[in-house]
């Protein structure tokens, strides 16, 4: 089982404690100024927090593309290869107006959801009501809370009751010869995220928020511990890691999908309230 780099000397260490002590600090003060979350109609009624105690990434790694790209240039460039992050490829509108926060409530408050731990190797879920869920569950994350303490809405949705929903959305265009996609949507707040792990190739659009994604390729599995939280990962081992061990990253907004090809490690993390819908290609 991997665990988190940056164990490798005292003076690592020494400055992975500070780090976190000052960004601990930070994160503390900053949560008593509520005033400073907005709840504006052109974020869907979600909150869009300032108090996250990261931001986007200093320079984007995942090249973007316009609606222009091709599919021949998606599967020669791409597919098989890298992450891409498309750019305007459909028009979600409508969808994206029923995932505003009052919509999704009238039209499924009383609904059964599903939520998983948000760790890499075992998932414990439990089944709340949509409304619960949105009242008492989405808040930002816990600095000090394991993966296992951390209960995430995303996939395990009833298809039955929420299919009117999702054939309001668009997919992206581009398939996989010999897959068809699947659609895994979900709603988290702040600072949440799920760890690092890998499976098939995928898209993955943001609806409401910012969504910064860490991903390596298949043969460079990175150092982390399977139930800490990506907010800790990122503030405890991705300050140490040297520019050779960096991930490829960015961050998605809305009207973005990112292309992540298979069993490309990934982990997530939302900058603010997200809501989210991925496409698994299988």
């Amino acid at each position: 089982m991997a665990v988190g780099r940056g164990a490798e000397g005292a003076p690592q260490d020494q400055m992975g404690l500070f780090i976190h002590l000052y960004l601990l600090f930070q994160f503390t003060i900053a949560l008593s100024l509520d005033e400073q979350t907005e709840y504006t109609e052109c974020h869907g009624g979600w909150q869009r927090n300032h108090y996250c105690p990261v931001q986007e990434e200093e320079s984007c790694t995942v090249e973007r593309r316009d609606a222009s790209i091709t599919y021949s240039e998606f599967i020669n460039q791409y597919a098989y290869k890298r992450p891409v992050i498309i750019q305007g490829i459909t028009d979600n509108s409508a969808f994206r107006s029923l995932c505003r926060k009052e919509q999704l409530l009238q039209m499924y408050g009383d609904r059964s959801v599903r939520l998983s731990t948000a760790n890499t190797y075992s998932y414990d879920k439990i089944d709340v009501p949509f409304q619960e869920y949105i009242e008492h569950f989405l808040r930002p994350q816990d600095l000090d809370s394991l993966g296992v303490d951390t209960l995430y809405f995303f996939g395990d949705n009833n298809f039955t009751e929420w299919g009117s929903l999702f054939q309001k959305y668009t997919p992206p265009p581009f398939r996989l010869p010999g897959t068809t996609g699947a659609y895994s949507f979900g709603i988290a707040g702040s600072g949440t995220g799920v760890p690092f792990h890998w499976h098939g190739p995928g898209y993955s659009e943001v609806i409401y928020g910012r969504k910064r994604w860490f991903l390596y390729p298949p043969d460079k599995t990175p150092g982390f511990n399977p139930n800490r939280t990506t907010l800790s990962w990122v503030l405890e081992t991705y300050p140490l890691l040297p520019a050779a061990e960096r991930p490829v990253e960015c961050t998605i907004r809305p009207g973005e999908v990112l292309y992540f090809p298979d069993r490309w490690w990934h982990a997530t993390l939302n900058l603010d309230t997200s809501v989210f819908i991925s496409t698994f290609l299988g």
